[in-house]
Formats: C-alpha cells, sequence, structure tokens
C-alpha cells in the first residue's frame, strides 16, 4: 500500500520556468514561492484580482472603479461598475489563436467525432443567437437545455449568453421530475432538448419526457429540438436545430454586462428537497476560471483541454472556460467505459490531449482493471486531474506507474457552489501520494475545530475565510439572500462553511476526508468516509462499499457498512477479512456493527455516494422525504435500505 504523502513527481526546472503562474508571479512582483504568492493573494484581495485581470487581459466595455469595494460576506462587491460579456472571452480568447483552428473537438462513444475551428464556433453562435433574438429571448431571460456533452449544448449556452440571458442545463438522463425540479424554479422560455442520448451501446428515447417537461414549464416561448438518436426526430410546435443554425445571422455581437449580472444557473445535488438554483455572473465566472485554468493547470493557447463530465455538473462548466485561453476544449458523451474500459485513454492519444480530467472513481476503475495507458502515444499529456472524490494514494501511485511519469496530477476538490475548486495543485509544485499540494490562489481557506477556531495539522470543517469571486450572486428567487446565508453562513457568521472535513498541513498542503455530515465519530474519533473507503475496497472481494454512522446529536449510533461483493466472492469469508482489514488499518472503535450485502450502492446522477440519504432513510425518514429520486443515477438501490422492502 503506497504510502501517505510519498513524493511521487517534482516538476522539471524548465517546465517550472515556463509555467504560466511563474509568468504571472513575476508580473505581480511577487518572489518567495508558491506560499508567498497565496499569502498575498488571500491577504490583499483588491490587488490580487486587479493583477490578474490586468494580466490575463480582460476586455472591459466599462471600466470598474476597483476589484474589491466591499468584501463582506455574502454581499462581496467585486469590480463594481465594469461590464464585460463572458461569452466574448470564450468566441474571442485571451490567447492568440486562428480562424482555422480546431476550438472543440467533440467524440462520442459510438466513434462518431465532429470538429469545429474557431470560425465554425463563431458562426455557429451567431446564427442560435440571432434565432433567440426572434424568438425575443433577450437579456434576463433564461434559456435551459436537457442536452448532452456535445456542441449543441456549447453553442446554445454561448449564444445566450451573448444576449445576457441566463443559461442552465440538465443531463438528458435526468428524470422528467429531477429536471423540473431544476428548470420550473427559474421559469425558462427557451428550452433545447434532445430526442434521446446513448449509454453504453444502449439508446434511449425521450421524446416523451421532453413533452412531459414542457407541460412543467407554462413560460416557455419555445422548444428546440436536437437530433441525437435520429435525425429526422420531431417533436410537435417544436423547432429544429438544423432550422436554427442555417437561418440568416445578425453579426455577432456581445451584451455589456454588469459583472455580477446573472450568467448561469447550477444547482445543488439535489439529495435533499428541491435542489438550490445557484446563480453565478458573467464576471465572477470569468475572472476565476483564468486563474483556476491559466495559473494551476497552466493552460493556454495549443492546449487540448478535457475533463469527463455531463452537462449537469460543474465540471462541463469549468471545461468550456478553456475556451477563454484559447485551448481547445474536447467534448466527450457516453459511458467513459464503452466499448471498453481504456477508451477515454485511446481517445488522448488520438487527440493528443495535454490535460486530461475525469474523477477519483474512473481512477480507481482502471487501476481495478489494471490499465496500462502507459503503451499508448500519450506524448502530449503533460497534466492528469482528478476531482469528485478523494484520490487515495495507491489512485496517485497508479497514475504515475500506469500512465506517464512525468505528468502533473492534479487533485481538485471544490463544488458547485462557487464553480471551481478551493484546493488543488500548481505546475511549479510537487506531487505526494494522497494530498492536495495547496490552497489555491484568492481562496482563503482554512480548518476550523469545533469551537471556530483555526487548527493546522489536525481535521477540521474546511470553510473559506475571504470572499471569491466566483462565490454564488444568489440563489434564484431567494430576494433576502436569507436561503444563501442558511446555506454557507449560518454556522460561522460571515465565513463560508463548505461542509467537507479537511487538514492543513504547515506547508499549505492537505487532504480532504469527504463529507462532514457523513463523518464517522466513533467515540470521539473522527474519520471521513474517504478513509474508510481505502481500506475497504482494496480487498479483491468488494466491488463497492457505503458506511453510515447512524449517530445523530449527542448520541453515538451504529456503525453500517454495506458491500457490494465481487462475483464469486464468499460473504462470510469477505466479512471477516473487513473486520480484520479495519480493525487493523483504522482503529477498533471503527470497526462496523453490521456488515451486509447488497447488490448495488446509491450514487447521484454526478457518481457520488449517496451517504447522508441512506443515513436519513435508516434514521425512519421517508423515502421521498430523504433523497430526490430524479437525481440519483440508480434510484433502485435505494429499496435495499428502506425498512420493511
Amino acid at each position: 500500500m503506497t504510502s501517505e504523502g510519498e513524493v511521487l513527481w517534482r516538476p522539471p526546472a524548465e517546465r517550472v520556468e515556463r509555467a504560466r503562474i511563474t509568468d504571472f508571479a513575476r508580473y505581480a512582483g511577487v518572489e518567495g514561492g508558491y506560499n508567498a504568492l497565496w499569502r498575498w493573494s488571500v491577504e490583499d484581495l483588491d490587488r490580487f484580482w486587479s493583477t490578474l485581470a490586468g494580466w490575463a487581459g480582460i476586455r472591459w466595455d466599462e471600466t470598474p472603479t476597483a476589484a474589491l469595494a466591499e468584501p463582506a460576506m455574502p454581499g462581496a462587491r467585486w469590480f463594481p461598475g465594469g461590464r464585460l460579456n463572458y461569452a466574448a472571452h470564450a468566441l474571442y480568447p485571451l490567447g492568440e489563436v486562428a480562424d482555422a483552428d480546431p476550438a472543440v473537438i467533440f467524440v462520442r462513444e459510438d466513434g462518431y467525432e465532429r470538429v469545429l475551428s474557431w470560425a465554425d464556433l463563431r458562426s455557429e453562435v451567431a446564427s442560435v443567437r440571432s434565432a433567440l433574438r426572434g424568438m425575443g429571448v433577450a437579456s434576463g431571460d433564461r434559456v435551459v437545455g436537457l442536452v448532452p456533452n456535445g456542441p449543441e449544448a456549447l453553442v446554445a449556452m454561448l449564444a445566450a449568453a451573448s444576449l445576457g440571458a441566463v443559461w442552465s442545463s440538465c443531463s438528458p438522463d435526468f428524470g422528467v421530475r429531477a429536471a423540473a425540479d431544476r428548470f420550473a424554479q427559474i421559469q425558462p422560455v427557451v428550452l433545447f432538448a434532445v430526442d434521446g442520448y446513448s449509454y453504453g451501446g444502449r439508446h434511449f428515447d425521450i421524446l416523451e419526457h421532453v413533452e412531459q417537461l414542457r407541460g412543467a414549464l407554462p413560460e416557455l416561448r419555445a422548444t428546440v429540438l436536437v437530433p441525437h438518436l435520429d435525425p429526422a426526430a420531431r417533436l410537435d410546435g417544436a423547432r429544429s436545430w438544423a432550422e436554427l443554425t442555417s437561418g440568416p445571422a445578425d453579426p455577432l455581437d456581445f451584451e455589456p454586462m454588469p459583472f455580477d449580472a446573472p450568467m448561469w444557473i447550477l444547482y445543488s445535488s439535489g439529495t435533499t428537497g428541491l435542489p438550490k438554483p445557484i446563480v453565478h455572473g458573467h464576471g465572477g465566472i470569468l475572472v476565476e476560471h483564468v486563474k483556476q485554468l491559466a495559473l494551476h493547470l497552466d493552460l493556454g493557447p495549443g492546449d487540448r483541454f478535457f475533463w469527463f463530465t455531463t452537462t449537469g455538473w460543474m465540471m462541463w462548466n469549468l471545461l468550456v472556460s478553456g475556451l477563454v485561453l484559447g485551448s481547445t476544449v474536447v467534448l466527450y458523451d457516453g459511458n467513459p467505459m464503452h466499448p471498453g474500459p481504456d477508451a477515454l485513454w485511446r481517445m488522448a492519444e488520438a487527440h493528443r490531449i495535454t490535460c486530461f480530467g475525469v474523477s477519483a472513481p474512473y481512477i480507481q476503475a482502471c487501476q481495478k482493471e489494471r490499465l496500462q495507458p502507459s503503451v499508448l502515444g500519450l506524448e502530449a499529456l503533460r497534466s492528469v486531474g482528478s476531482t469528485g472524490a478523494p484520490l487515495p494514494p495507491e489512485g496517485f501511485a497508479w497514475v504515475y506507474e500506469s500512465v506517464k511519469k512525468d505528468v502533473m496530477l492534479v487533485s481538485l476538490s471544490g463544488g458547485t457552489d462557487v464553480c471551481t475548486a478551493f484546493v488543488g495543485g500548481a505546475p511549479i509544485l510537487e506531487v505526494r501520494a494522497g494530498v492536495i499540494p495547496c490552497r489555491l490562489l484568492g481562496c482563503a481557506v482554512a480548518a476550523f475545530d469545533e469551537m471556530g477556531r483555526e487548527v493546522t495539522g489536525q481535521v477540521g470543517e474546511l470553510v473559506i475565510t475571504e470572499a471569491m469571486p466566483s462565490m454564488p450572486v444568489a440563489f434564484w428567487g431567494d430576494a433576502d439572500r436569507s436561503r444563501l446565508r442558511e446555506a454557507y453562513f449560518s454556522t460561522y457568521p460571515g465565513v463560508w462553511d463548505h461542509g467537507d472535513w479537511i487538514k492543513i498541513d504547515t506547508d499549505g498542503s492537505c487532504v480532504i476526508y469527504g463529507r462532514s455530515d457523513a463523518t464517522l465519530n466513533r467515540g470521539g474519533v473522527r474519520m471521513g468516509t474517504a478513509e474508510f473507503y481505502r481500506v475497504v475496497e482494496e480487498i479483491p472481494g468488494v466491488e463497492d462499499s457505503l458506511v453510515i454512522d447512524t449517530s445523530g446529536a449527542g448520541s453515538e449510533g451504529r456503525l453500517l457498512l454495506f458491500v457490494v461483493p465481487a462475483a464469486g466472492a464468499d460473504f462470510e469469508v469477505l466479512r471477516d477479512e473487513l473486520r480484520g482489514a479495519i480493525r487493523r488499518e483504522l482503529s477498533p472503535r471503527h470497526v462496523p456493527d453490521q456488515i451486509t450485502a447488497i447488490d448495488a450502492v446509491p450514487r447521484t446522477l454526478n457518481g457520488k455516494k449517496c451517504e447522508v440519504p441512506v443515513k436519513r432513510v435508516l434514521a425512519g425518514v421517508p423515502l421521498e422525504k430523504a433523497v430526490s429520486i430524479g437525481a440519483l443515477a440508480n434510484p433502485e438501490a435505494m429499496a435495499a435500505f428502506v425498512p420493511g422492502q
């Protein structure tokens, strides 16, 4: 088992020298290495963000009077008086590109591929923008998409943003209830939808779902059908994508928007109650994504940026922002393991991807499959990204043993709430197994103990003590911001409480231990679920697992482990192995009171284990109140936890 903290990669001197973050530090006049740069970035927010905007070349339609006029949380006032448009920067990027250069590479699981040049992308956006204007869409209107991760979703989003309209999207595998629970809250006027989608070689017709969804959105003025399964697909009263993109187009133009004007709406995971509609602004997303992608992922013109995602996950929004830096964005639609477990790695080879991003569970799945992507031609690959869950040390080691020895492995953690990461890596920092190298620039991340005191070297609540530009402008419909304050600022007034356990060491590196509200607390010994899964899922007979601590406020309950056994495993033998390994690797206090075999672990559509909803169901909360079934990838898996079923 790989030791946590073991050094796996050190950036060569020439890579440090040419890194964009090195250039930025020189521009800012800050010396002393990464930690000095981070301290400056969180202690002088106004100067840091104004310097970043100047270094990147952000184009203002109206110049702001300052970077930060009011630092309060919530309610920080960023770049007051400034006007710009996100879509203008995505279509005419901050890095130099030629019209014929590829802007978008689209790959589908069935082998279909399409490349759009910068000229192609601008042309399609101009056509769809003109069509939306013809439908009466104006600044502030909401435009939504039930669409897969393909060029149409990107074009529709940029067209809406260019007009000042607000975009929101769901993946087409969302059920009708899940999509309606999100979209109905924001009252869209236009819906883009596909006729169906493909996954793992199977086709799913959703025209009936689209019709039902339209019935739940009474403010709709128009529906645009995007053929996916059937080029001849039709829907009564809907316009076709071909009609929009082949019609006459006005010259491409961009509505100058206030810095905090709504640009897109994302949603909380939807595991409890109605998902929160999280509003992000044109300017906040623009400057935050420039910082994240340019300084931490080292992206720029000529790079090919990929992250496996759907349009229902914030990583799609981060991915498409690669355009702002002049990078080619690579969009993939389908099952990442189809037609074989190496499908994405072969795509990385074929399209010379430089930054390859996936989820931690995907890396662990590749590890279990004993894949060896190193046999492929991955000469262009410079970095591998991992997010969505903590990546254990063995996952880090697999990347360097089986993918490539000279890549920067970036383990990120952040959230939909800010549409970015709080902690991650940088091309000037070494990579150590199981450890996240740094708190990102401009992110005042700290760990708080139970008394709200900052701690170092021990596990605490992940909090943000200073404002960030991409913190939500608002929740849609939350006029007095009461829901926003309750969501993030009710525990520590004026401090963002994110709901993760984190340990930050004296050198600024950190380890994420999972959600704090799913933490295992046995006899006062706290442990994140990620640490527990690392031991459990290393055992060969375990396919997947879910651990639940039924303890409530002031009382210690039972520790329950649910296991999906591998085919052919003897569960009685496996149960003994698990108890022994947990006692040995974790602590006797964390040996489960009960170990139960199940068929599948319930997960959200983004692949996260449903620890909190299962805990609530086991506590007697009715299933319909404990979880939004439409937000689950495998809702049938919840039945194993419902009493009497």
